[in-house]
């Protein structure tokens, strides 16, 4: 490791030979601003910036200003970050980015946490004195996301997240010049494509460019009809991840205040998603063990590995990419739709409510939730199984909103039945957490004996793409896991190759799982955020009695009650689902 010295700012400082002068400054704690880098280390991909020209400094025997997250330091450098010459440069760069802005901040989605508004206030910026025309785009509404492109700054940093990280390869530049913006192929609109709606891209956009379709308004409107009955279920990974947005640390768990307020804000019952992560252990525990015991018993044509189908942008790549492999995945929905259906037929039955006269809203980490509650499959002469979802991000407004001191909230206890759950249920909010969910049900399904030992530690981590054999009592169970899209190719590349050994494979879109969903409190890449995070995740599981998902007496009652058992006919109906082609629907449309 050859190391070089440097001076920034008067200060000597020791680098690695290849860090960049922003880099070597931040190691001396001086902040040098910038609007397209981001920090992407943590994911293993390299986002190529230097594009707004923002972080440029002086260079001593250098004529041009150098942009700060592109230049290497060299031995014996002295760098000025902050000269008249510099600050007026970046004044002058940021004045003619603003000026091709919209001017509608008051209104605009990601006012107060917008990097472009930020640096403004900071660098002084109170008038522009570049005018004339500006660029102007067609905005593009999808199920899950908005793109108003008269906002891109052409950081392309969603670019690097969809081509780079997820590649999916929807988002790229293209035109040149005035014209130019981040666009899918052909400036088509992003439900013409082969966007997934992992939300990936709106996570990392500095400006309002990208953002959500938001669903609080139409949430608001069902809380104010007297007709209605509205029930809200929360996802395991918004409890750890809320308590940001009100000013906690990372990692913070903040679920009974988070049903406390959900309660305050109206809600007739609050539910947990984590009652339906057990019952889709139920569902695609049976499947998988189906599957294992055919397979184990010399069946060929059994399909392995088995496929998690938790994560709808997942789901949406596999249909884009893998049409070929449709019988792989499992059936089983994902929670959010398992507790729609059971929310509108056994519970809103027990309570004597017709289904029409129910709303089901979801508390999701994820955007393309949003677009999975619109999927027709999921719905019944029209009406959906869940109505409305909301990410973690906007449910935090909403509460801010109705000017309730969620930090003072006392906590509060989810409602019955479907608030039920189990250790087992919570941890699918992380990478690992699904299959090692799975792996404690399956393994006493299919041994008869007791696991006494829960946390499979071999599943847990980080890493993109991790391997773990599990121990089914003398049977050698091989588990893949993968998080993020990138990986999931990968991992799909083997199987569809035949290298695969794997028996079953967990995959989740986003980066650590659900807690770094593209709806979660922004994190920028920072794997720290998203470690306290699945801490917290992990300390949830702990702390509840019951960890295995069928010994959840809920579970176990509505199948007694409703469902009969795993698998039956009314189970298939209800909490099972199919998949579709897009590739060729694409074609067609195309």
């Amino acid at each position: 490791m050859e190391l070089i010295k440097l001076t920034i700012d008067n200060r000597t400082v020791e680098v690695e030979k290849g860090t960049t002068i922003f880099h070597a400054a931040k190691k001396l704690g001086i902040e040098i601003p910038t609007l397209c880098y981001m920090n992407l280390k943590d994911l293993n991909i390299e986002h190529k910036p230097g594009g707004c020209r923002i972080c440029v400094v002086e260079v001593e025997g250098r004529r041009n200003l150098a942009p700060s997250c592109a230049t290497e330091c060299m031995e014996g450098m002295v760098v000025k970050t902050h000269t008249v010459r510099v600050l007026n440069a970046r004044r002058t760069v940021l004045e003619l980015i603003i000026s091709d802005h919209p001017f509608d901040c008051l209104i605009c989605a990601k006012s107060g946490n917008c990097d472009l508004q930020s640096l403004a206030i900071k660098l002084g910026v109170r008038d522009i004195p570049f005018q004339g025309e500006k660029s102007t785009y067609k905005p593009d509404f999808s199920p899950a996301i908005i793109r108003d492109m008269d906002k891109c700054i052409m950081c392309r940093r969603c670019e690097t997240m969809c081509n780079d990280f997820q590649t999916v390869g929807v988002l790229s530049g293209i035109n040149r010049g005035f014209e130019a913006v981040v666009a899918p192929a052909f400036e088509r609109d992003l439900d013409h494509s082969e966007c997934t709606y992992c939300g990936q891209c709106v996570a990392v956009c500095p400006t309002g460019a990208l953002t959500e379709v938001d669903h609080t308004k139409n949430v608001i409107a069902a809380l104010s009809d007297s007709k209605k009955t509205v029930v809200v279920q929360t996802a395991p990974a918004v409890r750890a991840a809320l308590g940001e947005e009100f000013g906690l640390e990372a990692g913070t768990l903040v679920t009974g205040k988070m049903v406390a307020a959900l309660r305050q804000l109206g809600f007739d019952y609050v539910f947990d998603t984590d009652f339906a992560a057990d019952l889709t252990i139920m569902e695609e525990g049976t499947e998988l063990l189906d599957r294992l015991t055919r397979h184990l018993g010399g069946d060929k044509e059994v399909k392995l590995p088995i496929l998690t189908s938790c994560c709808p942008g997942w789901v949406n790549f596999f249909e884009y990419n893998y049409p070929d492999m449709m019988d792989v995945p499992s059936t089983a929905r994902s929670p959010q739709q398992m507790f729609g259906a059971i929310a509108k037929t056994y519970f809103a039955e027990k309570i004597n409510v017709k289904r029409e006269d129910m709303v089901v809203v979801s508390i999701m980490p994820c955007v393309a939730k949003k677009y999975e509650c619109t999927r027709e499959e999921f719905a019944t002469d029209g009406n959906p199984d869940v109505d409305f979802s909301i990410s973690t991000r906007e449910l935090a407004h909403f509460i801010k909103s109705a000017n309730i001191n969620f930090n003072a909230l006392p906590d509060e206890d989810f409602d019955k039945p479907l608030g039920e759950s189990t250790g087992a249920a919570v941890i699918f909010g992380t990478t690992g957490g699904v299959i090692e969910a799975a792996a404690r049900t399956a393994y006493e399904l299919h041994t008869g004996k007791t696991l006494e030992k829960v946390d499979f530690e071999a599943l847990r981590g980080f890493d993109g793409i991790r391997s773990a054999s599990v121990d089914f009592d003398g049977v050698d169970i091989k588990i893949g896991i993968a998080h993020g899209l990138g990986n999931a190719r990968k991992m799909l590349d083997d199987v569809k190759a035949g290298r695969s050994e794997f028996h079953a494979i967990e995959i989740m879109a986003c980066p650590g799982g659900c807690i770094g969903g593209g709806g979660q409190p922004l994190h920028h890449g920072d794997s720290s955020v998203l470690r306290a995070r699945a801490k917290a995740i992990y300390s949830e599981d702990e702390s509840k009695v019951l960890r295995k998902s069928h010994e959840n007496p809920s579970i176990i009652k509505l199948y007694e009650e409703y469902l009969g058992k795993p698998g039956s006919e009314k189970a298939h109906h209800l909490l099972h689902t199919h998949y579709f082609d897009k590739k060729s629907k694409q074609v067609l449309l195309d």
